[in-house]
């Protein structure tokens, strides 16, 4: 049921348009996607009750809502954990994201607002293997625990560092909060940074618009491995994980998928993240534990 959008010559159709169609002027000066069409494989584990539903919804709801272009999802290893980091653009990114995942031949699990995690809907969230966030209180380490284990079982989880989605104005990623750098230090999963582009162009959360549009151009460049290596070894001798070595992995996370949301964008990215909000407002949805 999933397929990787391939490269293709200018002008040529991949999902829904030419790959020479890009969501802004400047951003022509993405290369086209170096990803070869793969085999459709199957790596997924079999796949409980609860993840099919959710992709039968999931699945033609994005493929309406969004052209999906994705650079490098080959990247996406078939097995093993991966962490995938990305930014945060729209309260709608991971329906797209969720696609880019499964057409990798991956299934995603994705760090949600706890209070998703209730009646019906909760019962089904859970099934299909995502996991609640419970900010601020005693429960929110479990949260991090929780996505450790599915790191280590070899699944596929997705965080958005920033928390919520992105109060610059110019939709670069804000400081993020660290519960990221406690997971990629404390698994070998590979760490794969993920820029995306296009989901605020169908809900704006600074006006709280939703623009009733279909098949809106959106992006994604999977990058490379982050290597951690180095930090990785420093834990595993005992160094304790401060909040000096928290902030400094969360910081090199982001700043790679930053310099990536430029080049998708064919912007320079600002130097600095943009500060987080004071508060938490109504309608945010987080996508990683602090």
């Amino acid at each position: 049921m999933g397929w990787v959008v391939g490269a293709a010559p200018a002008g040529h159709e991949t999902e829904g348009g030419p790959v020479s169609e890009h969501l802004s002027p400047s951003a022509a000066t993405v290369p086209a996607p170096r990803d070869r069409r793969p085999s459709r494989r199957r790596t997924r584990r079999p796949v409980p009750w609860a993840l099919r539903l959710c992709v039968a919804v999931v699945y033609p709801s994005a493929s309406a809502a969004f052209r999906l272009r994705y650079h490098h999802a080959d990247r996406i290893p078939p097995t093993g954990g991966v962490l995938l980091v990305a930014n945060h653009v729209s309260v709608l990114d991971p329906l797209a994201c969720a696609r880019l995942v499964w057409d990798a031949g991956r299934a995603p699990h994705f760090l949600a607002k706890d209070t998703l995690f209730s009646g019906v809907a909760g019962a089904i969230l859970r099934g299909a293997g995502q996991i609640p966030v419970s900010r601020g209180s005693s429960a929110a380490s479990s949260s991090v625990h929780a996505a450790k284990a599915a790191l280590d079982a070899g699944d596929v989880v997705v965080v958005y560092p920033e928390g919520s989605v992105t109060r610059d104005p110019d939709w670069w990623p804000m400081q993020a909060r660290s519960g990221v750098a406690r997971l990629a230090l404390t698994t070998e999963a590979m760490v794969l940074p993920v820029a995306q582009w296009g989901p605020q162009r169908v809900h704006d959360y600074h006006t709280k618009t939703l623009h009733r549009r279909l098949r809106t151009p959106v992006e994604h460049l999977v990058g490379e491995p982050i290597d951690l290596s180095e930090q990785r070894a420093r834990v595993r001798a005992g160094a304790p994980l401060t909040p000096e070595l928290l902030r400094e992995v969360t910081d090199l996370l982001m700043a790679r998928v930053r310099d990536q949301l430029g080049e998708l964008r064919g912007e320079q990215p600002p130097a600095q993240f943009h500060p987080r909000p004071s508060r938490t407002l109504p309608g945010d949805l987080p996508g990683a534990a602090a």
